[in-house]
Formats: C-alpha cells, structure tokens, sequence
C-alpha cells in the first residue's frame, strides 16, 4: 500500500461497508462477499490516516439494517466516530425510525442496480425522514437522472449521488452528467467521489474521467462534494473488476484537487454537515 500525504483532522471515509456472515444475506442477494469486519476496517483507516466514516448498508442485507447499526456502534466504541446509512420501506414504523437515528443513521439508500428498494418508496420515505433530518441516497444508472430532475427537486430531503451519479463512460457531456450538475446548483444535491473505477474501462480511461468530472462538480458546488473508499469493493468478487489499492484511491482526490482549503471541505467540513457528525471536543 502506498503511503500517503497527512490528511486534515476528522477526514471522513464517506462511503464503506462491513460484511459479517453472523447476519444472513437477504434471500437472493447477488452480491455476497466474504467478511470484511471493523477491525480490517479500522487498520485501513490508521494505515491512510482517516478518523471518520459512514457505514452504508449494502445490497447483500436487503432491508435487514443490524450489521450496520452494529458496526457503527463498534466503531464508536474504538474510537472512530461513525454514522450510518440504512435500507428502508416507507411503512417503517416511528419507534424502529427514532431508534435508527440514535444509533447514528442519519441517511436512506436506494440501490437500483442491484435490486433494492422500490423508487416507489422514494417520495413518502423523504416524507417519514425529512424531520429526523436525513438524506436520500442515490445508486441509479447514470441515464437516469435527466428523467429524475423533477422528482428529485421536489423532494423534502437533499440527496446525494453514490459513486460519481454511476454515471457511464464518458460522462463529460452525457445527458446525466448535466442533470446531476442542474441539482447540484440548487444546494441541495450531492455528489460521492466514490467508486470511479465501477466505470468498466481501463485505469487510465476512468481516471480520466473521474478528474474531469470531479473538477466540473468541485466548480459547480465546492460545498456539496464528499469522498469515499467503497471499502471493501465488493463487487470485486463478481469479477466485474480488479481490487483497487484504497491508498491510491485515497491519493487519486490528491490529484483532482490540489487546494488544501478545497481538500480540508471535501473530507472535513462537508461530511460534518451531511451525516451530523457531533463536534469534537
């Protein structure tokens, strides 16, 4: 693992998952990648000098929200301050939702490419979450978005774009591309830098990419942005692509953003303000 260039106080890994076979996989779950714990979790965070993350329950799971609340509690037991992101239907319940929010959730995921929640769900769970003051998250095909504009301004809840809007190569100029910088201009949109290598092409054609597209976002909405590792990568083990090294990930925003003001927002101040972090002593 390369090393890497000191990073802020309270750079947040915004974007990771834990796998535990102690929790069962969702009946046909295509996605089911080995263990991947809070202790490996937490030697990648010392090895690249990270101090925060956001657990975000995967497809495997389905609705089934433990494995996540238990790594955030886990993790804020060792010391990493942590939140989480759950999977979750519109009938939920008051009591389960409150419960949800102490332990650290403070967003709802809808993951279109691997199954997941109907898009049905989105408008009345925006409505259940908006007092809590969560988010909507977002892993949709890129193509998708120019038709979602509309639903997505109406919403009571920012959202957020997992994976660069999973928006397809070449993203500069696809019709995606433009529908997510249109709601990333109204202020209550944003964006990942996560998952850039998810595009199925070869390093340099994405990396490519991947800059051109953070430099448009970073232009468009400084304050909207945040980073994340996608650790474990799990989609690895469907052999749609080589394990990437996390520190060259890590390194890759180094290159697409060379202010350190710019740099101290994207892994510091933005993920305070997204996932209510509490303010450090």
């Amino acid at each position: 693992m390369a090393s890497q260039a000191c990073l802020p106080s309270g750079a947040c890994d915004c974007h990771m998952h834990i796998y535990d076979a102690r929790y069962p996989a969702a009946a046909g779950a295509s996605l089911t990648p080995p263990d991947a714990l809070v202790p490996a979790y937490r030697t990648l965070q010392s090895e690249l000098g990270l101090q925060r993350c956001v657990v975000v329950t995967p497809s495997t799971y389905g609705l089934d929200n433990r494995c996540t609340v238990d790594a955030v509690r886990a993790l804020n037991e060792a010391g990493t301050a942590a939140r989480g992101i759950a999977v979750l239907r519109s009938d939920i319940d008051q009591a389960t939702l409150e419960a949800l929010h102490a332990s650290g959730v403070r967003g709802v995921r809808f993951n279109q490419t691997l199954g997941g929640t109907s898009l049905d769900d989105l408008e009345p769970l925006a409505d259940r979450i908006a007092p809590l003051g969560w988010h909507v998250e977002l892993l949709l095909r890129g193509d998708s978005w120019p038709g979602m504009v509309p639903r997505l301004r109406a919403l009571p809840v920012p959202v957020v774009f997992d994976h660069f809007g999973r928006l397809p190569y070449p993203a500069m100029g696809h019709a995606g591309h433009r529908a997510v910088l249109e709601l990333l201009e109204t202020g209550r949109a944003w964006v990942k830098l996560s998952g850039a290598y998810l595009q199925g092409v070869e390093s340099a054609a994405w990396i490519a990419d991947a800059t051109a597209m953070t430099e448009s976002f970073i232009r468009t909405a400084p304050h909207r942005i945040v980073w994340g590792s996608n650790w474990p990568h799990p989609t690895v083990h469907a052999g749609l692509h080589d394990a990437p090294d996390d520190a060259e990930l890590l390194a890759l925003l180094h290159r697409w953003i060379a202010d350190e003001p710019t740099t101290w927002r994207v892994l510091v101040d933005n993920p305070s303000i997204l996932y209510d972090f509490p303010t450090p002593p």
